[in-house]
């Protein structure tokens, strides 16, 4: 079989596990980088128990997910960041069909949520216009959604405690712009993108919930990021 006809049956084989409602409520769930046990993916997917395994297998069949075992309890959770943002993009393809769009998210997870391990929402997509407003990113001559980090942003970035050469040293892009499903623009991805929400969530600018993707910007983060770097908070 040649290396065509091999990759047509593979992009096959995924599209068919992700093309079943069950399994793609499963997956949806897991774009909050937390794993999750059969048990709590039945609940979301509402399928039996024995129904949501026989998900989970051709789910990590078609490596979508992994599974780690603890105990008696077996844990699943995407498989990587590349699986959850085309969960993203697969998200904006599934609301095109209007001609006008019109959001119908949730107002908590249109406001702010994650985007696998980076922010997404009206804030995400706010603060990586305000990125670009303040200098902090360039575009480049690639694809359109590939930015640069400049100096002035490695400057900014570092001032607010968010590691440079980590982020630099991490096997994945350093900053790029993902595509939201809620707003039609994009948020800040890479792995910029995820230090910066690591970052707000330590130092308890945000809040993330802990059964759903909803991050909540709190008044310590309005103000800190208002002083720090003159952004205003948005709402939806």
């Amino acid at each position: 079989m040649d290396a065509k006809a091999s990759l047509d049956l593979r992009v096959s084989a995924i599209a068919a596990a992700i093309g079943e409602p069950a399994r793609a409520r499963m997956l949806f769930c897991l774009m909050d980088g937390r794993a999750r046990t059969s048990t709590e993916l039945a609940v979301v997917a509402e399928v039996s128990p024995s129904t949501a395994s026989e998900h989970l297998r051709r789910l990590t069949d078609a490596d979508l997910v992994r599974v780690v075992a603890q105990g008696k309890h077996r844990y699943y959770s995407l498989q990587g960041l590349a699986v959850g943002e085309a969960l993203e993009k697969l998200s904006v393809l599934g609301g095109m069909g209007d001609t006008t769009f019109v959001p119908t998210t949730p107002a908590r997870l249109r406001a702010a949520r994650t985007c696998y391990d980076h922010l997404a929402g009206a804030i995400g997509v706010a603060l990586h216009e305000h990125f670009f407003a303040q200098g902090w990113l360039a575009r480049t001559d690639e694809p359109s959604e590939a930015y640069a980090l400049t100096q002035e942003g490695e400057r900014r970035f570092a001032e607010l405690g968010l590691d440079i050469e980590s982020a630099r040293g991490s096997r994945r892009r350093l900053v790029f712009g993902c595509l939201d499903w809620s707003e039609r623009r994009f948020h800040l991805g890479g792995a910029i993108g995820a230090a910066f929400l690591s970052l707000c969530i330590e130092r308890k600018w945000m809040t993330q919930d802990l059964d759903s993707r909803a991050v909540a910007l709190t008044p310590l983060g309005k103000r800190e990021l208002s002083v720090r770097m003159g952004f205003a908070a948005v709402q939806p």
